[in-house]
């Protein structure tokens, strides 16, 4: 409904989160698990959506979603809020229903795709993609390619095809996993399959290594030496994230700029990392750290040190949140031959993915909201209602 202006005033009448189970696939499917690619043999797949609707039965909607935080925890916090009202509705969640507020883990990521959603939601009312409703700071965003797993039988002449196939794709950037070690990949290795992809790829186009916390402090400033001559673009995630001295350590021992901060909850959470300038480029998750309401906050206590912003995540959110600010450097995608969910018949329609990537950047669609809707026919197939199964 509207307010005497005229202006738009809609109240959230519903919060859940929408569950669908995928028959096994033909087709061989690559699980990811931390750095690696593991083979899985045919099995059901899931997936979940959580659907935010209001009194005018507009939906917004985000991927992913714990359905018992969600709809047990969250829901009845926010139910009767105007949607525009982000603050004051991610403070409700955040305090939990008590006097303390939820800090870290599983309840901080299910607050992250309600709030995402709500902003879904506000874009769709709106009639705004939501890079606008955030700041609208630039419609185009350089993207890289994720990559460079390591998997059984996998060599490092595969490593480079892989590689050299995502720039072939228009990639200008790629980015490769290291910190072998817990996978029977020893240093020396590590430092080879880098070298490799670095003579193969040519020093034109950007490398990022990814360590996904595998060392401690004085084995990454030893790995971070063996790799300066072929000069990364970043060194991501080289210690345990709560491990700030060492991450100062780490930065203080190289040139190759560090980044990091996958792991870490909410604008609270960030704040040593980023008042200590422990790291070169912040890496905040939109699904993880609180949503883009807080992803906001952290990209503009990033700036205030001069730190770059570059989120971790798919490319749908990473660059809208990228678009909406000054210090957006780049955004993580992956190879449109890269996911294992492409062999599915998803109940989304997606705009821009598989993305077109053009020299290495994206133009991000002006549609509202993500620039995603529901196709509730092939919904209708695979959706799973636990409630209908109980009967």
């Amino acid at each position: 409904m509207k307010n005497h202006r005229g202006n738009w005033i809609l109240k959230i009448t519903d919060v859940k989160v929408r569950l669908f189970r995928f028959p096994p696939s033909k087709v061989q499917r690559k699980a990811f698990f931390n750095s690696i690619l593991l083979n899985e043999p045919p099995k059901e797949r899931w997936m979940s959506i959580t659907e935010v609707t209001t009194d005018e039965e507009i939906k917004g909607f985000w991927l992913g979603g714990n359905k018992e935080i969600i709809e047990r925890r969250i829901r009845p916090k926010i139910i009767g809020e105007d949607h525009l009202n982000t603050e004051r509705i991610w403070m409700k969640m955040y305090m939990g229903g008590t006097r303390k507020p939820v800090a870290k883990g599983d309840y901080i990521v299910a607050m992250s795709r309600v709030d995402n959603a709500l902003w879904d939601l506000s874009g769709k009312i709106l009639g705004q993609p939501v890079y606008k409703l955030l700041g609208g700071y630039t419609n185009k965003v350089r993207v890289y390619a994720a990559g460079g797993y390591y998997a059984e039988g996998k060599t490092i002449e595969d490593l480079v095809k892989e590689m050299e196939r995502n720039i072939a794709e228009g990639f200008t950037a790629v980015k490769m996993k290291v910190g072998g070690w817990r996978f029977g990949i020893d240093m020396k290795t590590d430092v080879q399959r880098v070298k490799a992809v670095r003579e193969a790829i040519g020093d034109e186009i950007d490398l990022m290594v990814d360590a996904n916390n595998a060392w401690n402090a004085y084995e990454a400033k030893r790995f971070a030496k063996l790799i300066e001559p072929y000069h990364p673009f970043w060194f991501e995630e080289p210690v345990h994230p709560d491990d700030i001295e060492g991450s100062l350590e780490v930065k203080a021992s190289t040139f190759i700029p560090i980044a990091s901060g996958e792991n870490e909850f909410t604008h609270y959470g960030f704040r040593d990392l980023i008042s200590r300038k422990a790291v070169d480029i912040i890496q905040a998750d939109p699904n993880i750290a609180g949503g883009l309401t807080e992803i906001r906050k952290i990209a503009a206590m990033a700036d205030a040190y001069h730190i770059h912003f570059a989120p971790h995540g798919g490319h749908i959110i990473g660059s809208h949140a990228v678009a909406s600010v000054p210090n957006g450097l780049i955004v993580e995608c992956y190879s449109s031959k890269a996911s294992s969910y492409r062999d599915l018949d998803l109940p989304l329609r997606i705009y821009n993915d598989p993305i077109e990537v053009k020299n290495g950047w994206i133009e991000i669609p002006d549609k509202p909201g993500f620039g995603m809707e529901i196709d509730e026919k092939t919904a209708e197939k695979y959706e799973y209602k636990p409630e209908e199964q109980n009967r």
